[in-house]
């Protein structure tokens, strides 16, 4: 199991190359990676981008703006990311956070310790483990593996679990699989990007192209579909 994960990150790598995530387009980077987690959720992130755009031509990838905005304001600027009333919502209540008890400075919050962070971030209205861990690994650079869709699909498809598997368990056991040196933000960053790409560019939810896929070797739904093909 873990030689298979190993096994995937490499040839995931060889296939895609360098991601380099989170895509960034203001100079407020940790704010606007933010602000990205707390909107994808349950949206494409081409959604989020407009949204993130539409902040930005307003001035508002900044946690003062979105705090003393009105929520409608706030809601119509990301209505592109869909559920915007719940979302505003959610992103109002983190920049007052951010204001009230870090004097508006995103990064005195990320400079604390990743347990404590992971914690506290979790206790914020909206806020679940993949949002969470996505803020401490791409704002905060803490090594910390994000667990998303395309993780457990893809996973779950390769045998190495099961698809009703935990994000915590999912979690643990992609970590326990990569060697002590291989646990790090940069690593973790890549492999969740990589996988991501094979999500969307191959592993589709609905008819994935398994003829091109580079973990079709050790993959047991994608030796199961080429039988199939090949009996057609």
């Amino acid at each position: 199991m873990a030689s298979a994960i190993q096994s995937a990150y490499s040839r995931l790598h060889k296939r895609f190359g360098i991601q380099r995530w989170w895509p960034t387009t203001t100079a407020a980077k940790e704010t606007e990676i933010i602000i990205g987690a707390i909107l994808t959720q349950n949206t494409a992130w081409r959604n989020v981008e407009k949204a993130i755009s539409n902040l930005a031509a307003t001035g508002m990838v900044d946690f003062q703006s979105l705090a003393a905005a009105g929520r409608e304001k706030v809601a119509a600027l990301i209505r592109p990311s869909g559920y915007y009333n719940q979302k505003a919502e959610r992103l109002q209540l983190f920049a007052r956070r951010i204001c009230s008890d870090y004097g508006s400075d995103v990064k005195v919050l990320l400079r604390k310790e990743t347990a404590e962070l992971r914690e506290e971030l979790l206790n914020m209205k909206g806020i679940g483990p993949e949002t969470a861990d996505s803020i401490l690994l791409y704002a905060a650079n803490k090594p910390v593996f994000v667990v998303d869709s395309y993780a457990k699909r893809i996973f779950s498809r390769l045998g190495i679990c099961n698809e009703s598997i935990s994000y915590g368990e999912l979690q643990q056991l992609i970590v326990a699989a990569l060697p002590e040196r291989m646990q790090t933000a940069a690593v973790f960053n890549q492999f969740h990007a990589l996988l991501v790409e094979l999500g969307k560019r191959i592993c589709l939810k609905n008819e994935p192209g398994c003829s091109h896929c580079p973990l079709l070797l050790f993959c047991r739904c994608g030796k199961t579909a080429e039988k199939h093909a090949k009996t057609i």
